[in-house]
């Protein structure tokens, strides 16, 4: 059973220069076309031809580095872009950090009293909240003050995530509870017990009416918010599920997890869809694009891989970090990518 979080000893690197994109460069129209008969062969036909595979592949969008942050003086335990994409909130021990994405620079800094775990926007973007080991804290960013805090978790929390209406708080933590919080009046109103181990992950569904969470138990589960109850109990990783999403449509769930798999799952029928393999190392953090169709996930094989959400395919690879990347996030328009390292740099792709 888990007592403390991931090691976060990082190691100081100085990134190298800029990848030279070196793929052909279409046309908006040309991709177009591409992708529009890709979808269609996929309409008429399972499975896959290899080599059409490879062409789709090599067209569909190519990232690459386009910038480095490197202010930060510890490892990097979060980063997430903001829900209109113009901002970053990072984490490196006990500073969180605002960046505006069209600038790159720094914009803020908050200073907490021990390691911040991981920080989010909320929904609106006026405030960030963020886990402080057994403490949740809420930052007002307009005025750059802490307005509340929440305290009940008995160790350490692991991820704290925004109902869509911005009322509630869910969070979770190695004392295995999942407890919902109401912003108004910083009170407990859930508690949600069913894991047995450290629970790892936790995610509002988009319409706000399930949660999904991932546990050191190596199950995922979703629960009905009104009733508390389990909904569901995904059961295949052989190791613990360090991370579970929903897809855009609340259709499916991606996984990801300590036996170096990513796993999709189907949300109604509780089976496993596929398991994706390629990562060398554990796999710490995934999520969906916004369309869906692409899942980006991170680990500590120091890479970031894209992957094709329909075949299971890998897609690219990104391998500029030294260091185990902690966390990636996509940006709401789906263009860029922002990952954090045990580095100690925070690199956007685009």
């Amino acid at each position: 059973m888990e007592t403390t979080p991931a090691k976060l000893n990082g190691i100081n690197q100085n990134a190298s220069a800029e990848e030279v994109d070196t793929h052909p460069q279409l046309s908006e129209k040309e991709i177009q076309i591409i992708i529009e008969n890709w979808l269609r062969i996929l309409k008429i036909k399972q499975g896959w031809i290899n080599d059409f595979d490879k062409i789709i592949v090599k067209y569909i969008k190519y990232f690459k580095l386009l910038k480095t942050f490197q202010e930060c003086a510890h490892a990097i335990t979060s980063v997430q872009f903001s829900c209109d994409g113009q901002k970053i909130v990072s984490t490196d021990n006990k500073t969180l950090r605002i960046w505006d994405t069209s600038s790159k620079e720094q914009i803020q800094t908050f200073q907490h009293y021990s390691l911040i775990y991981v920080a989010i926007f909320s929904p609106d973007g006026n405030s960030v909240v963020c886990s402080e080991q057994k403490i949740i804290r809420i930052w007002d960013l307009k005025s750059e003050k802490e307005w509340m805090t929440l305290e009940g978790h008995l160790n350490w929390i692991l991820d704290v995530n925004f109902s869509p209406d911005s009322k509630n708080i869910v969070s979770c933590s190695i004392d295995k509870t999942i407890k919902i919080w109401d912003i108004n009046s910083g009170k407990e109103i859930k508690k949600l017990i069913g894991h047995t181990d450290g629970v790892r992950s936790v995610q509002y569904s988009s319409n706000g009416q399930m949660i999904l969470s991932s546990s050191s138990d190596k199950t995922i589960i979703l629960w009905n918010i009104k009733s508390g109850e389990i909904l569901k109990q995904f059961k295949g990783h052989s190791e613990g599920v360090a991370c579970a999403k929903f897809s855009p449509n609340n259709e499916f769930i991606v996984s990801c997890s300590f036996d170096k798999t990513v796993r999709i799952w189907d949300i109604i029928s509780g089976k496993e869809l596929k398991k994706i393999e390629g990562h060398l190392h554990t796999v710490h953090d995934v999520k969906y694009f916004p369309d869906g169709q692409t899942i980006v996930s991170c680990s500590y094989d120091n890479s970031i891989r894209l992957w094709d959400a329909n075949s299971g395919k890998e897609i690219q690879k990104l391998e500029r970090h030294s260091h185990w990347v902690m966390m990636v996030d996509v940006s709401p328009d789906g263009n860029f990518i922002v990952s954090g390292s045990l580095d100690k740099t925070i690199r956007i792709w685009g």
